[in-house]
């Protein structure tokens, strides 16, 4: 395996593969219906970057657009990679399991609580959001 650069990642067959210049903006669960349909786990983690530090690329390298949302994901092992979302001005989240060091990412809170499913238990004392932890020009924290 090549030498793996610190905020690295890509997709399971290696087809995708991406990387990030600057430091992670924040780290985090989100518990939302949106994101457990787009990972297919019960809770997914992300971890964000500045879009305009980010090489992301790959000849497999698909994207699925609903609203203002582009999820980015490989169309050979269908490993899921990013989120974008357009109205968050020049950020990128990465799949944490697609992170080619993910133990090198804690998470620092979760993400609409609200939405989380009943027998997901994650005592970590971490601060929760009952909605977004990252406001959007139409929302606001909670």
């Amino acid at each position: 395996m090549a030498d793996l650069l610190p905020n690295s990642g890509g997709c399971r067959c290696g087809a995708v593969r991406f990387e990030a210049k600057g430091e992670p903006l924040s780290v985090s669960y989100c518990h939302c219906s949106d994101c457990r349909r787009a990972t297919g786990a019960p809770v997914a983690a992300f971890v964000g970057f500045r879009a305009d530090e980010v090489s992301l690329g790959g000849k497999s390298l698909s994207t699925y657009e609903n609203g203002a949302v582009t999820r980015s994901f490989c169309n050979v092992c269908g490993s899921p990679i990013a989120y974008h979302d357009q109205r968050l001005d020049n950020q990128i989240y990465f799949m944490l399991g697609a992170m080619d060091m993910p133990s090198n990412y804690k998470p620092t809170l979760h993400a609409y609580v609200r939405e989380q499913l009943p027998y997901v238990h994650m005592p970590d004392g971490l601060e929760r959001h009952l909605k977004t932890s990252v406001p959007r020009p139409d929302e606001t924290i909670s």
